[in-house]
């Protein structure tokens, strides 16, 4: 295999293990033993002070993995490949800045114009994560992999849980 189809492969492996990482760090590190790093970011926002969250500090938790990924990968010359591991990480932190930060939380005025099925969905998604503002009960922990329900209206999901409570 070319290194430079590895080093995509790997990289994009990353990126989407990435996704469960969060998942998994978001229900049970969050919402455990470190939720009184999370809890800011469940309350309201007029009752927040400043710009910053405690939350914000998980941006470290995510960052040096990578950067040791990149000091690391760039130092041994026969695992190289591990450089493109912080670079996969990098990446999902790219994405996860921009949909959850900017787009969700509107922490930029940037991305305002989206309004598509997807970006609805996830709006949903974490609409019904917030719900709650406590770490029990919550759902919905991931950020690009989300539950076909949030793709329906909200009416028509508020309908179904209706009728699945019926039954």
């Amino acid at each position: 295999m070319a290194p430079w189809l590895l080093y995509i492969l790997v990289t994009i492996a990353a990126y989407v293990g990435m996704e469960f990482m969060a998942w998994f760090t978001h229900k049970f590190v969050m919402h455990g033993f470190l939720w009184n790093w999370h809890e800011d970011h469940h309350r309201p926002k007029h009752a927040k002070e400043g710009f910053f969250e405690k939350n914000d500090r998980f941006f470290l938790v995510y960052a040096i993995p990578s950067m040791i990924c990149y000091i690391y990968g760039s130092s041994v010359p026969e695992d190289f490949w591990v450089f493109f591991v912080g670079v996969g990480i990098s990446l999902y932190g790219l994405t996860y800045f921009l949909i959850h930060d900017v787009y969700i939380h509107r922490r930029f005025s940037w991305f305002r114009q989206l309004d598509g099925e997807y970006s609805r969905a996830i709006l949903r998604a974490h609409g019904a994560h917030h719900a709650k503002n406590t770490k029990e009960e919550c759902e919905s922990f991931g950020l690009l992999v989300v539950h076909p329900k949030f793709f329906k209206k909200r009416r028509a999901a508020q309908h179904e849980e209706k009728s699945e409570e019926v039954a």
